[in-house]
């Protein structure tokens, strides 16, 4: 009954003693774990998470009994684990901390909000040019069965990938982009990048997703969309070389068997900044309800 009474004492004065910047702390270190969970769940970084627990786990019953050589063994492999995580989970590190780092809310406010309106009128403009372009030739594509890889840019920029490739800067056209993805240039391999509505970079390479659970028929160019879209906030929309079906893969999902009217309807959603789209009557939200979702 003492320890009882004791425990509820405790209780009584954590409770008293409880301020704002206790409720700040715990909110904080909650979404720090949150984070965690995510990034253990969503990368290879599971395993690792279970192996890291079994050597905890070997350490504690090795102090428990007093096992001094095995001690020292774990004591010099945890004082590196830190180093190794970095070593071994830079990509997924780097994700996530790119994750953690968008603050899309300010950055479309300063982007939209702040500058003038005539020149975000005329961003918006040219960012719907650029996806006129593309549908159009993602529907010729599409009709002739030809292979396409193209990535517009948000919030995250994507230097590292444009490095990779070979830089254009030119208006989009749908004979550019043709020509572009035509089987026999010497950049349709690649991934075109699409920058403020401008074809900004061609050629790129993009990282492949490493999920297991991806549909094996699915070929290079989805499984680099994927990844793609795992590592930033970019749009990604492909076309299938042996199918013609158009997808498009945003946050990791990919949707399939979009039509014209539904990528050109998503891509509007998705790309064209929110204080550009106050002029149209309705926008259409169904990339989570129409395809098939992998």
């Amino acid at each position: 009954m003492e320890f009882i009474n004791s425990m509820w004492s405790t209780f009584i004065g954590v409770i008293k003693s409880f301020q704002v910047a206790d409720a700040l702390d715990v909110i904080v270190i909650t979404f720090i774990i949150y984070k965690g969970i995510q990034f253990i769940r969503k990368t290879r970084a599971e395993q690792f998470a279970k192996a890291l627990l079994l050597l905890v786990a070997l350490w504690a019953v090795s102090y428990y009994l007093q096992l001094h050589m095995t001690l020292m063994v774990l004591n010099t492999f945890l004082q590196f684990g830190v180093v190794a995580l970095v070593v071994l989970f830079q990509p997924e590190l780097r994700s996530l901390l790119e994750q953690i780092g968008r603050t899309k809310v300010v950055s479309k406010y300063l982007s939209f909000h702040l500058a003038n309106k005539d020149a975000a009128s005329e961003a918006a403009r040219q960012i719907r040019r650029g996806i006129s372009a593309v549908v159009e030739s993602a529907v010729i594509m599409q009709r002739d069965k030809t292979g396409a890889l193209i990535v517009f840019e948000r919030e995250t920029k994507l230097g590292d990938i444009i490095e990779t490739g070979t830089l254009i800067n030119a208006v989009p056209s749908v004979p550019m982009i043709g020509n572009i993805f035509f089987n026999k240039a010497p950049l349709h391999d690649g991934a075109m990048i699409v920058r403020d509505g401008m074809i900004y970079a061609a050629g790129c390479i993009l990282p492949l997703t490493r999920r297991d659970d991806v549909d094996p028929s699915l070929g290079t160019r989805h499984r680099a969309a994927i990844g793609m879209s795992e590592n930033s906030d970019a749009v990604v929309v492909v076309v299938s070389e042996e199918t013609g079906q158009i997808s498009m893969a945003i946050g990791g999902n990919l949707v399939r068997d979009l039509t014209r009217e539904t990528l050109s309807d998503e891509l509007e959603n998705l790309v064209v900044p929110d204080a550009a789209k106050e002029d149209r009557k309705t926008v259409k939200k169904s990339f989570r309800k129409e395809g098939k979702k992998k």
